[in-house]
C-alpha cells in the first residue's frame, strides 16, 4: 500500500517531470502493487475462513444468490442479462461462508460470460442417486475440462490476467468452505461452451 499510494504521488504531482517513459512505468508500478494488495488481501481471507468457528443456521442459498447479482447488475447496469435463480434452497449451513461461496461462484460466472452478447447465468439444485447437488451454471467462455482438476487450486488460473482479472484464489476458497462444510465441489465445462460448478453439503 505504501509503494501504490507514493508512485500515485509522484504521477499526480511529478508527471511533466517524469515524461511519458517514466510516467507509464510508474503507472506499471502502481497497478503491480495495487494487484500484489488485491493478492495478500484474498490470502487473509481465505486464512481466516479456514480457521473461523463454523456457526450452523438455515442457509436460503437462492436468497443469497439473489442479493449477488443485484449487486452484479447495479455495478454493470447496461448488460444485457438473462438470470434464472431456483427456489427451495435451505441448507444447514454456516451463513457468512456460504454467502463466499455463492459470490465467488457468481462473480466468476459474471466475469466469463463478460464477452457474451446476453449473460445467462443459472443457479438450482437437482436430486442425483441420494445427493442434493446445487449448481451455478454459465453460458460465458469455458475451459477445457481436462484441466478442471487444477482450478482449485490456488492461484491457478486457465485465462490470461490480461483477458479476465482475478486473483485465482475465489475457487480455492469456494473448496475450503465446501470442504468444512463435508461436501464436495467440482466443475464441468468445455472451452465456448459455459461452465458448471457443482457441489454437495454434507455433516459439518
Amino acid at each position: 500500500r505504501a509503494i501504490s499510494g507514493l508512485s500515485g504521488i509522484l504521477l499526480e504531482d511529478h508527471r511533466d517531470t517524469l515524461g511519458p517513459e517514466g510516467a507509464a512505468v510508474l503507472q506499471r508500478i502502481t497497478s503491480s502493487a495495487a494487484h500484489m494488495g488485491s493478492l495478500i488481501d484474498a490470502l487473509l481471507n481465505m486464512a481466516r475462513l479456514s480457521r473461523q468457528d463454523m456457526h450452523l443456521g438455515q442457509v436460503d442459498l437462492g436468497e443469497i444468490a439473489t442479493e449477488v447479482v443485484d449487486q452484479l447488475r447495479h455495478a454493470d447496469p447496461d448488460r444485457p442479462c438473462d438470470i434464472a435463480i431456483g427456489s427451495g434452497m435451505v441448507v444447514q449451513a454456516d451463513p457468512a461462508l456460504m454467502r463466499s461461496v455463492m459470490d465467488n461462484l457468481l462473480r466468476n460466472a459474471w466475469k466469463f460470460s463478460a464477452r457474451e452478447p446476453v449473460t445467462r447465468i443459472e443457479v438450482g439444485c437437482e436430486t442425483v442417486g441420494s445427493e442434493t447437488v446445487y449448481f451455478v451454471r454459465d453460458h460465458g467462455c469455458g475451459f477445457d475440462a481436462a484441466r478442471a482438476g487444477k482450478l482449485f487450486d490456488p492461484f491457478c488460473r486457465l485465462h490470461a490476467e490480461k483477458d479476465y482479472a482475478g486473483t485465482g484464489l475465489g475457487l480455492s476458497i469456494v473448496h475450503r468452505i465446501i470442504t468444512r462444510h463435508g461436501g464436495r465441489v467440482w466443475a464441468e465445462s468445455a472451452p465456448g461452451q459455459g461452465a458448471t460448478f457443482r457441489f454437495t453439503l454434507g455433516n459439518p
